[in-house]
């Protein structure tokens, strides 16, 4: 990589500037926000998460935090989740401390309680009032228990400097512990540790105030403070300055911004969500503190987060995902070079889906993530010349990553332009994000030598000069059978995102995957997306845009839908229930808001002038639709199988041509990534 030359000015000073704390100075305004990966929780993933930190601080961040660890049992997420509360615990850190240290970054250690959010039967809160998160009720916390969890988290805190850390960040947002007992919405409490907003913030205040007693005054405390919040009965604005000026006084060293809460019904870091949508509400509290702020969520290029430091609305910004995507993010940055970044798309699909399924975190982009120790694209000793069909994100993953290794690829696709299947996600309203990925991807063609041949057939004599063949060819949409399934008004999702056919006011989708939900959006929403305006977004989910209500909250005044839309699938249930944890429910909301019925164990009987006729839970129902796009699946695309194997051609699958599977990008890159690895 080439970094800018010294004659010209830096390409994002602001971002570059380094940070003066007092007592040490980071090196550039980039902290790598706290996301849980999996490999926290057991002792013997702490070499593959040395490793996932070292990439990243070796890519330029300044200031990482881990993953939460909890202070105590009772605060753990899970049972036999990561927690530090011993000696031999902190020892163990000693490898990961050392492994950032060693590329010239600082690492905060996160101290997080879960309380309420706890998924175990062992969890504490300040009252005891069920979160909808979870299945348990917590026991709430003795005057004398509060004050054991206080003297925890200055133990855990002391012990995280043992093991080598530069500090710890306090989790005082998101609805956890901290943050339970300073919302009214979960603190019921009548004693010393509850009331008015100066009781309630008496346990965070006591927690920051112990833990720099117990570490001393060159020790980073990183407070997460809840600044939005996002539920009823949240903390309105005025509470949220006093919050900020009490952990102040008791002896921060920077502010970081929380979003949210984990049972509010307004997303906040996905894709659909506005690139810095939430950066307005830490500019608001700027006037109030003289700390270091923070401002976080959708930040994923360098452009945005020197836009928001130019502007004066933070001292820094945090990006977790990003850096899951990209660990050379920083340099590439530093560089002048955003065309190099592989940008996070906010999907969540292998980060937050994985980690609440119990999984180890990776990236849909980046496969590598939490996987350094075992997946890296070493040089081959053994050229091949590989053809590679198909340039849909399967096919530009093996194309490149075997290119890098140093192998002669040939990248064919029939169309003219590369992306597949992506070049209709990227039309979906909330998705423009995949963009980023196209671009990244013909980026990598050219730096990695991949020859492309666009608007070619890939014949089996064309492909009998290669070594190895790659079929990634993607899928051909699944067909319907019922009476009159060939009318005109019967359509392919393919032809309604390509804009081949525009459909009419009223419409039935048929099949309620994740395609069925992506068209459902495209036919409702009337261009331009909200996802494109701020302002727009938080009308349509009641986001108070000067922040100062209770939670954040307004009306939400949602855009009348362009079309009446009727989404259907055949088998019993709630539609969309398989789609991804933590976004299915923001594309069932947004379908909900629109208007959109969504019907489940639909017999499709025919169509005719009447309409569409459907037998539902067994009665006879007709929709009076001007068109029906099919949604109803895919089969893989495997044409050239037969022919090449007859010929004895080493042929392999991946991605859609393997599995037609709801076109899951995220298999679908990592197949190819690791295939390629081993070629």
């Amino acid at each position: 990589m080439t970094a800018a030359s010294p004659a010209t000015p830096p390409p994002y000073p602001h971002l570059f500037a380094p940070l003066d704390l007092g007592f040490a100075t980071l090196r550039n305004r980039v902290l790598m926000g706290s996301m849980h990966t999996g490999l926290e929780d057991r002792k013997r993933d702490f070499p593959k998460l040395a490793a996932y930190f070292a990439e990243r601080a070796a890519g330029g961040v300044a200031l990482i935090v881990t993953g939460g660890f909890s202070p105590n049992f009772e605060g753990w997420l899970t049972p036999f989740a990561s927690r530090l509360a011993w000696p031999w615990e902190a020892r163990k850190h000693r490898q990961v401390t050392d492994a950032v240290h060693a590329h010239g970054a600082r690492i905060c250690l996160q101290l997080l309680h879960a309380g309420r959010y706890a998924y175990h039967p062992l969890s504490v809160a300040p009252s005891r009032i069920k979160a909808p998160i979870t299945p348990f009720t917590p026991r709430r916390l003795s005057a004398r228990g509060v004050e054991r969890t206080i003297d925890a988290y200055a133990t855990a805190a002391k012990l995280a400097r043992d093991g080598g850390y530069d500090g710890v960040e306090l989790m005082g947002s998101e609805g956890y512990l901290i943050n339970q007992f300073l919302s009214a919405r979960s603190n019921r409490r009548d004693d010393a540790w509850g009331g008015d907003v100066s009781q309630r913030m008496r346990f965070a205040t006591e927690i920051v105030r112990r833990v720099r007693e117990a570490c001393g005054r060159d020790f980073i405390i990183v407070y997460r403070l809840s600044m939005l919040e996002l539920v009823p009965e949240g903390s309105d604005w005025n509470a949220i300055v006093q919050q900020a000026k009490a952990i102040e006084a008791a002896g921060a060293t920077l502010l970081n911004t929380g979003i949210g809460w984990h049972e509010s019904r307004v997303p906040t870091i996905a894709t659909s969500v506005p690139r810095a949508a939430f950066a307005g509400v830490t500019a608001k509290l700027r006037p109030h503190v003289a700390l270091p702020l923070v401002a976080t969520n959708r930040i994923n290029m360098p452009d945005v987060a020197e836009r928001i430091l130019a502007a004066g609305g933070a001292d820094m910004v945090s990006m977790a995902r990003p850096l899951l995507a990209d660990p050379q993010w920083v340099d590439k940055a530093r560089a002048g070079m955003p065309q190099a970044i592989n940008t996070c798309i906010a999907c969540n699909q292998a980060c937050l889906d994985h980690v609440f399924q119990r999984r180890t975190a990776s990236c849909l982009v980046n496969p590598r993530a939490c996987a350094e120790t075992e997946l890296n694209y070493l040089p081959t000793t053994a050229p091949k010349r590989i053809a590679v069909v198909g340039a849909g994100p399967a096919g530009l993953a093996c194309a490149t990553v075997a290119a890098q290794r140093g192998h002669r690829v040939v990248l064919f696709d029939r169309a003219n332009a590369i992306g597949g299947q992506f070049n209709l996600a990227k039309r979906i309203p909330g998705k423009e994000e995949f963009h980023e990925t196209l671009r990244w991807f013909g980026y990598r063609i050219g730096e990695t030598g991949v020859e492309l041949r666009l608007a070619t057939d890939a014949t089996p004599e064309a492909l009998s000069e290669f070594d190895e063949v790659v079929l990634a060819t993607g899928v051909t949409p699944r067909a319907v059978s019922f009476d009159g399934h060939d009318h005109p008004a019967v359509v392919s999702y393919v032809d309604v995102l390509r804009g081949t056919v525009v459909p009419g006011r009223r419409v039935a989708i048929v099949g309620a995957g994740g395609i069925g939900f992506d068209v459902g959006e495209f036919l409702v929403q009337e261009a331009p997306s909200p996802t494109l305006d701020v302002a727009a977004w938080m009308r349509e989910w009641g986001v108070d845009p000067a922040f100062e209500s209770a939670g954040g909250l307004a009306p939400p005044r949602v855009a009348p839908p362009s079309r009446q839309v009727w989404l259907l699938q055949r088998s019993p249930g709630k539609p969309g229930a398989r789609l991804g944890k933590t976004t299915g429910w923001i594309h069932r909301s947004t379908l909900k808001h629109k208007g959109v019925r969504m019907i489940g164990g639909v017999e499709y009987v025919a169509l005719d002038d009447e309409g569409f006729h459907l037998r539902i839970d067994g009665q006879p129902q007709t929709l009076p639709v001007d068109h029906i796009v099919v949604c109803a699946g895919q089969e893989p695309d495997r044409a050239l199988l037969e022919p090449l194997q007859a010929a004895g051609r080493s042929v392999h699958l991946v991605g859609g041509a393997d599995v037609a599977a709801e076109l899951d990008a995220k298999r679908a890159i990592a197949q190819a990534s690791r295939l390629a690895a081993t070629l």
